[in-house]
């Protein structure tokens, strides 16, 4: 369904205190938007933030931002705080792409990437935020041990990924087809659109990966 735009949503996105609006802009490093030293996790496109939330909710000793270039969905992401919203996450309205600029560098120890947009078109896979240019950029911010976690309905996406991965020498340690056929499904949180493509009878696709060198 789309998204209807909603007048005033870029000042909502600007005044609400679990947002931050476009840091590239500000010189503005991150890592201390929190008054702490906890670890740090970045989803890259959190969609209405179901996934960052919960997990932020399970995690109260690690800091999450969940990533969201679309300004409609990411007001949407900010409407939809829970009663008991946890502390630990912000909702960060700009590309998955400055992560160098607004982070320190090797200061991420992972990086989710949850459904992201498959771009199908060949002439678009430079797009895709498994191309090389991104990996590259992944590599900045992680620690030396940093990981990246990925799940898409999407095969081609998938098998497009895993060839990326190993091309750029990162370490695999855990690569799924069926996602909630396998063991690891477990402590798997949903996010919304993986909920309707499991009801839709979906596999989903997961990976592990961990920085190399």
């Amino acid at each position: 369904m789309r998204l209807r735009y909603v007048p005033g949503q870029y000042q909502y996105l600007r005044n609400h205190e679990k947002a931050i609006t476009e840091p590239e802009k500000t010189g503005y490093k991150l890592n201390r938007a929190f008054n702490n030293k906890n670890p740090i996790h970045v989803e890259l496109g959190c969609g209405k933030g179901r996934f960052l939330r919960e997990t932020a909710l399970k995690n109260q000793d690690i800091n999450y931002f969940g990533f969201e270039k679309n300004i409609k969905v990411a007001y949407r992401c900010a409407k939809c705080e829970y009663e008991n919203d946890p502390p630990n996450y912000f909702i960060v309205y700009s590309n998955g792409d400055i992560l160098s600029d607004v982070f320190e560098p090797e200061s991420i120890e992972r990086i989710y990437l949850n459904f992201s947009d498959p771009w199908p078109k060949p002439s678009h896979y430079k797009r895709r935020l498994t191309y090389k240019k991104f990996l590259d950029v992944y590599k900045v911010v992680l620690t030396d041990s940093g990981e990246i976690h990925m799940k898409t309905d999407n095969n081609d996406l998938f098998e497009y990924s895993v060839e990326q991965f190993k091309e750029d020498n990162w370490e695999f340690l855990m690569v799924t087809r069926d996602l909630h056929g396998s063991q690891y499904a477990e402590d798997n949180v949903m996010t919304e659109y993986e909920e309707r493509f499991v009801s839709e009878g979906k596999k989903i696709n997961k990976l592990i990966v961990r920085k190399n060198g």
